[in-house]
């Protein structure tokens, strides 16, 4: 299982509109796809229309009466998940301050059960450095970290830089990508290339300003899914081709290839509750062994069938 977030210190960036395309681009290639929407306001949440709430809220969730697993919402595209936002995560920070030594490791531990369901997981995360920030930091694998090209965003860049630099032990390995370009502007075009001139590591690829990727809100659909061919949904494909060939070694695949360590491994990931197929949207519907029925909505299929295929509210 590898862990992108969208990060960044400011806000109005593309960091949601890059999670939800990127996702999308992964769940499309086949790789079993969760998108976790960190960010109150609900953003990603609405885009694939999905009520902003989990029950219980973000308490529920940091004090374990509530897994992750049981807040996770099917989306309308095949193989590609949602956690909800929900409007208690503005109270995050202070929920995680009271798990004192383990209070920026708590979104990785609630993450960590997944292992076995989940290729990719995207975290959508909400502008500022906090305790959430850090907990983010602490799950990620690759902190993907759009930038518009202005001398503001690359000055937090630097800032973010210097902040994941003074972590200690492991550490995301940090990609910024350019977004919103608008190329007619002299002061974007200088800053594009004075910066890959500057810096090793930045991703190439780039998101330019188009107003089909604001239509996104109305479409309430990634525009790589309503717009496939169009100049926007290019650019993410070229982000996301560059971004899913990023080495990430990660010892939670070393204990699923070996087999041993905690609960990973073959059989951990055979025994796990719910198999290979789709979760289902609908109240009636055989379960993955053949027999018997959902006895409640969300509860995992081996295929899908016409009494699943209603919106997962």
């Amino acid at each position: 299982m590898k862990i992108y977030a969208t990060y960044n210190i400011k806000g109005g960036v593309g960091k949601t509109t890059a999670a939800v395309n990127l996702a999308y681009l992964s769940a499309a290639a086949g790789r079993r796809t969760l998108l976790w929407d960190l960010d109150p306001q609900g953003a990603a949440s609405f885009i694939f229309r999905i009520k902003p709430r989990v029950k219980g809220g973000g308490k529920a969730l940091i004090r374990g009466t509530r897994t992750l697993d049981d807040a996770i919402k099917g989306t309308d595209f095949d193989d590609l998940d949602l956690v909800p936002a929900d409007f208690t995560y503005r109270n995050m920070d202070l929920l995680l301050g009271g798990a004192e030594k383990k209070a920026v490791r708590q979104l990785a531990q609630l993450l960590e059960p997944l292992g076995a369901d989940y290729d990719h997981v995207f975290l959508d995360c909400p502008p500022s450095i906090s305790l959430v920030s850090e907990n983010v930091i602490h799950a990620a694998d690759v902190l993907l970290v759009p930038l518009i090209p202005t001398t503001l965003s690359v000055r937090t860049l630097d800032q973010l830089t210097e902040f994941v630099g003074g972590f200690d032990g492991r550490r995301p390995d940090v990609r910024a990508f350019f977004s919103m370009v608008d190329r007619r502007k002299k002061l974007h075009v200088q800053i594009t290339q004075d910066l890959r001139a500057e810096r090793a590591g930045l991703i190439a690829s780039a998101i330019p300003s188009l107003s089909l990727i604001e239509r996104m809100s109305t479409e309430r659909a990634p525009v790589t899914a309503f717009a496939p061919r169009s100049v926007a949904a290019r650019a993410y494909q070229d982000l996301w081709s560059e971004i899913s060939r990023i080495p990430v070694l990660d010892i939670r695949d070393i204990l699923m290839a070996g087999g041993g360590g905690h609960g990973y491994g073959e059989n951990a990931h055979r025994n796990r509750r719910r198999g290979p197929g789709y979760r289902c949207r609908g109240t009636r519907h055989q379960d993955q062994e053949g027999h018997g029925q959902c006895r409640a909505a969300g509860n995992w299929c081996a295929d899908r069938a016409p009494a699943c295929a209603g919106p997962a509210r």
